[in-house]
């Protein structure tokens, strides 16, 4: 039978045989018995675990595809860029993006390849970038921390006409409320730190893709490199992954009800959430149709209506009683945190980025309005 993705997932890496565990083991080696020619899949703990395995063939089964785990997010994009940088002398990427992409991309500048920051929402500027030499074009959909949202479909449409590979990072939305690769994309890149595994206890990282070549490529540089996913936190996304439709439809609820919250507060000056920003919203609506995931960011004002300061927005985040301070997001508990606190991030001054958890929605409410309105 065909059944969905969200019983698939459920039943990743469950044996049906008789007398065999219900919850996959954790198989804790690092090597492997062998003798005569080497075994490439059991030959030594970087080259393989069934923990990875399980993990992989949960996640391609989202997109309709296979997927390389690594140690954390950063470890899995390095490896694309480096599989994908190959005879590519440009790297096109958000403005407004998760600035250890802008990092990572800028270190890439002595392989030969450029690093080139672009508004995605301008096709006609990102057609412009990709144009002339070949190139990567690296998207990120919804961004972090401003949640823009990128016409997938029309950035994939401009990246063959010139021959480039277009990337999706995907750590916002997740596979289960947008598929890029249904859209055009070579490649999905997945912090699975954040809500695949969902409860702020593990580091991990995936490419998924339907492009074995690609696959096997990114798969060399994580062997090569060492950048593999621990038996222990493989069984500890695994475990989380189970749960995935569940938090991500909650958290995509509460998402949605505190950014309207924030919308029609006197301490808010601005909202940046997909499923209320109305430049993007049938957009949104098209490229995430089971909802819009638990990222949220808005810009404060001060007491007498102009822009906020980021003293005070230290101050808000510092009076909440139920909300976390902590960077990250995803977990079933709700964060927050002013995200220019952080040296490279070019965010506004005041905007404070918020991860909903899972808790009740009313409790979440209540302790953001007491937060903005505490003397």
């Amino acid at each position: 039978m065909d059944f969905t993705v969200e019983a698939r997932i459920v039943h990743a890496g469950t044996e049906r045989t008789a007398g065999a565990p219900l919850s996959p083991p954790l198989l804790a080696t690092s090597t492997y018995v062998s003798q005569g020619q080497p075994d490439p899949a059991r030959g030594y703990g970087r080259m393989a675990n069934p923990g990875w395995e399980a993990v992989e063939a949960a996640l391609g089964s989202i997109e309709d595809a296979g997927a390389v785990t690594f140690a954390s997010g950063q470890a899995a994009s390095m490896a694309l860029m480096l599989a994908l940088a190959d005879r590519r002398q440009r790297i096109v990427f958000p403005d407004d993006g998760y600035y250890n992409t802008r990092v990572m991309a800028g270190r890439l500048q002595p392989r030969g390849a450029d690093a080139v920051a672009v508004d995605l929402l301008d096709l006609a500027a990102v057609e412009r970038s990709l144009a002339g030499q070949p190139s990567v074009l690296w998207a990120e959909s919804p961004t972090n921390p401003l949640l823009r949202v990128a016409d997938l479909k029309g950035l994939a449409a401009i990246a063959a006409s010139t021959g480039s590979p277009l990337v999706v990072d995907n750590t916002v939305a997740t596979g289960l409320l947008q598929k890029p690769l249904d859209f055009g994309a070579v490649a999905s890149v997945y912090a699975l730190t954040k809500s695949i595994s969902g409860h702020s206890d593990v580091l991990g990282g995936a490419v998924v893709s339907r492009d074995e070549k690609l696959l096997a490529a990114v798969r060399d540089w994580r062997t090569s490199g060492g950048g593999i996913l621990g038996a222990f936190e493989s069984w500890l996304v695994l475990r989380g992954l189970k749960t995935l439709p569940l938090r991500i439809e909650r958290q995509s609820v509460n998402a949605q009800a505190i950014a309207e919250f924030l919308l029609a507060h006197p301490r808010v000056a601005a909202v940046h959430y997909p499923g209320t920003s109305p430049a993007t919203l049938e957009l949104a609506h098209f490229q995430m149709p089971n909802g819009h995931g638990p990222l949220l960011s808005f810009e404060l004002a001060d007491r007498d209506g102009g822009s906020g300061t980021a003293a005070e927005a230290d101050a808000v985040v510092a009076a909440a009683q139920l909300i976390v301070p902590a960077t990250s997001f995803g977990g079933v508990e709700s964060t927050w945190e002013r995200r220019a606190r952080w040296p490279a991030e070019t965010a506004p001054p005041s905007l404070i980025r918020l991860s909903a958890g899972i808790e009740p929605i009313g409790d979440l409410l209540a302790d953001i309005d007491q937060a903005l309105l505490r003397p």
